[in-house]
């Protein structure tokens, strides 16, 4: 899966290199990170036995800005994995027009087997042997699988050992330190914004079509919910304890009751129970897959009876399934717009941060709303100029923004 995806992000940025008709150099160039940093962080465990974790942070382009990625913990948490996704993260941002470059980084561990005491201390040290390659206009760290607001709050309290007080080192931080407000629900929030200017082409709306979402954590729960609210139906649902079906529509808000006494979909009264498997071929309008990467396949690609697909999750079409769908005419709005909501909104915190001056939920949800209608306008004009998928469309407007910040930064001095 890993190589999976590194594969498909050096294909794709190949594919949208050929179109802009970019310099062989330049291409070369641009693919090249700009930093990798692996570190062993040597922590004493509870017991009083000592265990050495390796840490990695990947930053891959800064010609438009600050670096900017998430830090994940788990255990698969591999270097080729990392340098994928910080090149993701350097056309998604250029996508989103906001100021950055790309970062990902991360330490294989399996978070659930460390205490709390034992996470704070690897956190600590892991800030302790990065904290002088990151910083507020170098590299700003966010929260991704297996971290949460409460880690970024170490990272925080241990960089400003060394630096002073300064929280715009990261962003998903709690609110009390600097966190914004709506940044909970950003990703969701982008994802249906994304969703309107999509079906607004095709002079639809949500209000009365039926929807499937797969994966019901924070993304998901927030697609459905926003959903519901603005009239469409979501009919079926599944996350990894199981999936629920109602054609009629899921009534989200108890299924989040549900959800959240019994800590699964199982059993819920409003509706039933489904194979999870048959989910992303269940008959609808819209898909919206919100967890895993690949789910969609060539196993299972030409079964879907959406005529749309949402990439809430990163890369839940594989290359092949891609190509099965596109013939079919299925369209598909890819992962590297539909789920830029977060780091817009991160955006949004950092330059509160800055700015010592906090905003409104609602003028957060009013500036993400601006982006994301503008970023597919401006992937719109692109598949028109160069004839091609929504996909390539985004793909050749971050390429083409951030060759063009390297040239005329000087790349070649």
């Amino acid at each position: 899966m890993a190589m999976n995806a590194l594969a498909a992000t050096n294909r794709n940025f190949r594919h949208a290199s050929r179109l802009l008709g970019l310099d062989s150099k330049l291409e070369k160039s641009l693919l090249i990170p700009f930093r990798e940093i692996k570190v062993e962080c040597t922590i004493p465990k509870d017991d009083g036995s000592l265990a050495t974790y390796v840490g990695f942070r990947v930053q891959h382009d800064n010609a438009r800005g600050p670096m900017k990625g998430g830090i994940r913990y788990h255990p698969e948490v591999d270097p080729d994995e990392v340098n994928a996704l910080s090149q993701l993260m350097t056309w998604k941002t250029a996508v989103a027009d906001i100021p950055y470059g790309g970062a990902k980084g991360g330490i294989g561990c399996t978070p659930k087997d460390l205490s709390l005491s034992e996470l704070e201390r690897l956190t600590r040290v892991f800030t302790q042997k990065i904290h002088d390659l990151i910083g507020v206009n170098t590299d700003v760290p966010a929260p991704d699988m297996g971290t949460n607001a409460q880690t970024m709050a170490w990272i925080l309290d241990e960089y400003s050992k060394f630096h002073g007080y300064s929280p715009a080192i990261v962003t998903g931080k709690p609110i009390d330190l600097g966190g914004s407000l709506g940044r909970e629900a950003a990703t969701g929030l982008g994802v249906v914004y994304a969703t309107e200017s999509l079906l607004g082409q095709y002079g639809k709306s949500i209000n009365g079509l039926t929807f499937v979402i797969q994966g019901f954590g924070n993304v998901g729960s927030w697609v459905a919910r926003l959903i519901s609210e603005r009239g469409g139906k979501v009919i079926a649902v599944s996350d990894v304890t199981g999936a629920v079906k109602n054609q009629n529509g899921i009534d989200i808000e108890n299924l989040l009751k549900h959800q959240k006494e019994t800590d699964s979909l199982q059993n819920f009264s409003g509706g039933d129970s489904m194979d999870p498997d048959e989910l992303l071929t269940h008959e609808c309008d819209v898909l919206i897959p919100c967890a895993l990467g690949g789910v969609l396949n060539k196993e299972n690609a030409a079964d879907v009876k959406a005529k749309f697909i949402i990439e809430a999750a990163n890369h839940p079409v594989d290359p092949e399934a891609d190509e099965i769908l596109t013939k079919k005419g299925v369209v598909i709005l890819p992962d590297i717009y539909a789920n830029a909501g977060g780091v817009t909104v991160s955006y949004f915190e950092w330059v509160q941060n800055i700015q010592g001056f906090m905003w409104e939920e609602e003028q957060v949800n009013k500036e993400l709303q601006k982006y994301m209608t503008r970023a597919f306008l401006n992937i719109k004009a692109m598949c028109h100029s160069h004839n091609c998928s929504l996909r390539m469309g985004a793909f050749t407007l971050g390429v083409q923004r951030v060759a063009r910040a390297t040239v005329l930064r000087g790349w070649e001095a």
